[in-house]
């Protein structure tokens, strides 16, 4: 049985504030700056599932440009050296970095999934049977960057409420 998440938006952002620090702005120059926004626009994500002691999914979403700008900084190279590759790798180590700071806080028994990566709007991402329960929503430098957590509605393996 899914226990109530132990995570909330104030624990979420400090994982994404500490995120941002070690990999995607170490000098301090360009924080992401929170707009408290759940309906911006996103053009790509990445997910990780957590299954277990809590059922739910971790979202890293943005626009391709700070998607490609987080890659450049993650891999040390410019935004328009980043191919598709990396841009799919670094989205995946962003939702995973992050669902595995979220699984920590977790009481034991939670299981993180690889991560799954769509270079496509999060509104094309489906959760069935879950709801959004919290995020960090704000701009980069001018582009949308989303981090939410969706916890699923109930334990039944069918789908039906």
């Amino acid at each position: 049985m899914s226990v109530e998440v132990e995570v909330n938006e104030n624990d979420l952002a400090e994982m994404v504030e500490q995120v941002w620090e070690s990999y995607l702005d170490p000098e301090g120059v360009s924080p992401l700056l929170q707009t408290y926004d759940e309906n911006q626009a996103s053009e790509v994500h990445s997910s990780v599932s957590i299954t277990g002691s809590w059922t739910g999914h971790v979202v890293y979403a943005s626009s391709l440009p700070a998607a490609r700008r987080a890659a450049g900084a993650f891999l040390a190279m410019g935004p328009d050296e980043v191919s598709e590759e990396d841009l799919s790798d670094v989205l995946g180590e962003l939702a995973n970095i992050i669902g595995g700071n979220v699984k920590a806080m977790l009481p034991p028994g939670a299981v993180l999934s690889l991560p799954q990566v769509a270079l496509a709007p999060e509104a094309t991402a489906r959760y069935p049977n879950a709801h959004r329960i919290t995020g960090v929503y704000g701009i980069w430098d001018g582009e949308p960057v989303s981090i939410s957590m969706w916890q699923s509605r109930g334990d039944n393996k069918e789908g039906a409420e």
